[in-house]
């Protein structure tokens, strides 16, 4: 009786210790840089002019030369224009994205001085209607893990 109480126990405390680690999860979470803020606030503006409307924007917080998957369902025909700002203290911007297939559709990359150094604008119009993911990411030149960031999806509705 007392082996079972024992095995019992173990296994108890075991799958509790198990639990308690998986609850680690990592969180997205956003930021707030006023300067990032402004400038896609100017880009939409200008994009409106152009007949697209936003679907999803989200400010978040990046570390320097990690990518932050954003997964986004587009429809098969349809002209997106995705947008990456970046903090204007990076020195290197990349945004690659990929079809359900896994296979890179979209590759982008500015450096820090280029006129429009610290954005990533491109439109794309999928073959299927599938997720897609778009993968940014920065490098920072003093390797901060508090980097803000910003993506927005617009569609165009009218021409």
């Amino acid at each position: 009786m007392k082996s079972r109480f024992v095995i019992l126990s173990i296994l108890f405390l075991l799958f509790s210790g198990l639990s308690s680690r998986a609850q680690n999860i990592i969180r997205q979470s956003a930021c707030n840089n006023e300067d990032i803020k402004h400038q896609a606030d100017s880009i939409k503006a200008v994009l409106a002019d152009k007949g697209f409307i936003v679907i999803k924007e989200a400010s978040m917080t990046m570390e320097s030369g990690y990518e932050m998957p954003v997964i986004v369902p587009l429809t098969q025909g349809t002209w997106y224009q995705f947008v990456f700002i970046g903090d204007i203290t990076s020195k290197l911007y990349e945004v690659r994205m990929y079809d359900w297939n896994e296979r890179q559709v979209v590759y982008q990359k500015k450096m820090w001085g280029d006129v429009d150094g610290n954005v990533i604008s491109y439109d794309y119009i999928p073959k299927f209607s599938e997720y897609h993911m778009m993968k940014p990411v920065q490098e920072n030149k003093k390797k901060k893990k508090d980097l803000c960031g910003y993506v927005m999806l617009l569609k165009r509705v009218s021409k």
